[in-house]
């Protein structure tokens, strides 16, 4: 599993985690942009998406909605926490 720079860890919100649980059950799609939608709701905070997919832990796909997943280093950050 990929090692998780423990400040990554600690920089994440309770809303991140939250939001990386739900991507890892199913719950979630992303665009490429960083667009994402929870339960066929867009997220109230405009910037998550885009941020996790910049921090590595959530693989954006191309620009059409699709599942959103988890890269190797969210789902390490999940199991270390």
């Amino acid at each position: 599993m990929t090692p998780v720079h423990p400040h990554a860890a600690a920089a994440l919100t309770g809303r991140d985690r939250s939001v990386l649980r739900a991507v890892r059950a199913g719950r979630c799609e992303v665009t490429g942009t960083g667009t994402l939608v929870v339960d066929g709701i867009g997220c109230c905070d405009q910037f998550l998406g885009s941020r996790l997919v910049r921090a590595g832990l959530i693989a954006a796909p191309g620009t059409q909605p699709a599942p959103a997943r988890l890269t190797p280093s969210g789902l390490a950050l999940l199991a270390s926490a």
